[in-house]
């Protein structure tokens, strides 16, 4: 009896850790915190600037920095608002179906979500057909979101 009590513990645990998402691999982060510590709403009003200590949050398992108190608030009331897409990979790479880093200068707002690229040359590619590879990127995150960088 203890041993099928043992195993049924076992394969609980299992089966409950699988259909968990790794959340530390869910963002992309340097040392300087999420998305470079740039400051995620900052890109919302048109500039992204680097945010500072003076300003940080942990969400997601990663430390975001933000210019202000303003826009730490902002984000500590809706994270997924202002959050970029792909946990901050590039766009591009993940409708290809891969994490790719991102470079703070290449980025878009599409439809009020944010989206980084890899660099400039990658965004203005992926800017030619932008809704498809939403579309793929979209479908590809649920399974390249717990891989490692």
């Amino acid at each position: 009896m203890k041993k099928i009590l043992a195993y049924f513990m076992l394969i609980t645990f299992v089966s409950v850790g699988c259909g968990e998402k790794n959340s530390a691999l869910e963002v992309y982060k340097t040392n300087d915190g999420a998305i470079n510590g740039y400051d995620p709403v900052s890109y919302h009003n048109e500039k992204p600037i680097k945010g500072t200590d003076n300003y940080s949050y942990k969400w997601k398992d990663a430390t975001w920095y933000f210019a202000n108190e303003e826009n730490l608030s902002l984000f500590k009331t809706d994270p997924e608002r202002y959050a970029p897409q792909f946990g901050g990979y590039c766009a591009y790479g993940m409708a290809e179906g891969h994490k790719a880093p991102t470079q703070p200068d290449a980025w878009t707002i599409a439809d009020g979500k944010l989206y980084l690229n890899y660099n400039k040359e990658v965004l203005s590619r992926w800017s030619e057909n932008r809704d498809e590879f939403i579309k793929q990127a979209e479908g590809n995150w649920p399974s390249v979101s717990d891989d490692p960088f």
